[in-house]
């Protein structure tokens, strides 16, 4: 056997037995490959953002916020609500004739007259006096004709009288010349006489024709005058008569029977001409005035039924009247009703009516909301069928009514849509639903 001995190295002290390791080398990655780490974890990172945040052309939304309605299909009925006022059907409005000064009231404000009551007794001096001094005018120029016409058949008398006498002188005269002419002619009397005779009977009948003339020409003349002075005479009882009722006038008096209302006039009061006293409306005779959109202007047409719930009865009504000026979106209607009125109704009370625009008709409906206001009927959002998600679609709507909106194309029954305001939603593709 052989020993091997080791011998200790005096001069290096105790033995350590790091102869023993082995020194490993570290490895570390190249400064491209962490670059190329870093770019691809950006990356990542900024494509979840993309794929996982809203864009600027969606936005999330509650449910709580939004009312999801359900596309069916059923009856359309066309018709619009209104809310009527109420207002007498006939108005005859009370003004002052003459000015005045009120002397003495006979009714009140609100009484119920009859046609022709006098409701108020008014004084004007000037025009008593200015109204007595053209009476006195006119009959005096009455009475001047009234000579003229007297005159006047005095001297047409006086003609017929000339023309009598002129007549009786040609008779004698001719009867004179028929007696004598034989006569004359057998030599029984002188020639002499004879032409005085036939002279006189000659003269007589030239002067009995002119007399005719001027009778027939004076006749023509008078006549012609005694028009005239006639005319003028009714002209004058016209303008008499005028005068009379302006003096009449000052005696205020109800033009139709009615109620009275307005009539807020005091004694001593002043009235100027044509200055209004109030107002006579038809006693349970009434009519409605609505106004509506502007939006139905080309839709309602005058005869259209209406119908107004009142005191637990149907009462129908149609349009009589339709206003087209355009005044804060609206346009007014005047709606008479048909048959019996509802009792006791006041004037400026409001009223609910339907106004029918169309018959019923089968159509696609969904239920009207505020969103028609905010998108016109050109677009709805559609929820998607798990109700996550819901995507702007393009339709079109028709017609609506307080409950229902007309869909005519871009929607199927059964589809969900978002019924409630599009406020700040107008410029959105999509919103995501959220609970």
């Amino acid at each position: 056997m052989t020993v091997l001995r080791m011998q200790k190295d005096r001069g290096a002290g105790a033995v350590s037995g790091s102869g023993m390791d082995l020194v490993v080398e570290k490895r570390s990655l190249s400064l491209r490959v962490k670059i190329a780490l870093g770019v691809a974890a950006a990356l990542l990172a900024a494509f979840g953002f993309w794929w996982f945040a809203p864009t600027g052309a969606s936005q999330t939304v509650t449910m709580d916020r939004v009312t999801v309605s359900t596309v069916t299909k059923g009856t359309f009925d066309d018709f619009m609500p209104l809310r009527a006022r109420v207002t007498p059907l006939l108005t005859v409005y009370i003004d002052a004739v003459e000015g005045g000064r009120v002397e003495k009231m006979l009714v009140e404000d609100g009484a119920t007259v009859a046609a022709g009551q006098p409701i108020a007794l008014l004084s004007n001096a000037e025009l008593q006096l200015s109204t007595l001094a053209r009476q006195t005018e006119v009959e005096q120029q009455i009475n001047n004709m009234r000579s003229q016409e007297l005159s006047l058949a005095q001297t047409q008398l006086s003609n017929e009288r000339a023309v009598l006498a002129a007549q009786t002188t040609y008779e004698k005269a001719r009867r004179q010349y028929e007696r004598e002419k034989p006569l004359a002619d057998r030599g029984f009397v002188s020639g002499k006489q004879f032409a005085d005779t036939q002279a006189d009977y000659e003269l007589s009948q030239r002067n009995l024709a002119a007399l005719k003339r001027s009778q027939s020409t004076d006749a023509r003349l008078q006549g012609s005058q005694l028009t005239q002075q006639q005319q003028a005479a009714r002209s004058m009882q016209s303008g008499l008569a005028i005068a009379r009722a302006n003096l009449d006038a000052l005696q205020l008096r109800a033009p139709v029977a009615g109620q009275l209302s307005g009539f807020s006039v005091q004694v001593g009061q002043s009235l100027s001409r044509g200055e209004r006293v109030g107002q006579i409306d038809s006693p349970g005779r009434n009519k409605l005035i609505a106004g509506v959109d502007e939006f139905y202007l080309g839709r309602v047409q005058l005869g259209q039924q209406a119908a107004l719930d009142w005191g637990g009865k149907r009462y129908a009504a149609k349009v009589t009247k339709i206003y087209p000026q355009v005044q804060n979106g609206q346009f007014q209607v005047d709606l008479q009703f048909a048959g019996a009125e509802p009792p006791q109704l006041q004037r400026g009370q409001t009223m609910q009516a339907r106004l029918t625009l169309g018959d019923p008709a089968p159509a696609l409906l969904i239920p009207n909301g505020a969103f028609y206001n905010d998108t016109g009927g050109a677009w709805v959002f559609v929820v998607a069928p798990g109700g996550g998600s819901a995507e702007k679609r393009t339709v079109r709507l028709g017609r609506r009514n307080t409950d229902f909106v007309e869909v005519l194309e871009g929607l199927e029954p059964g589809e969900k849509v978002i019924t409630s305001p599009y406020t700040g939603l107008t410029d959105k593709t999509r919103l995501d639903l959220t609970k």
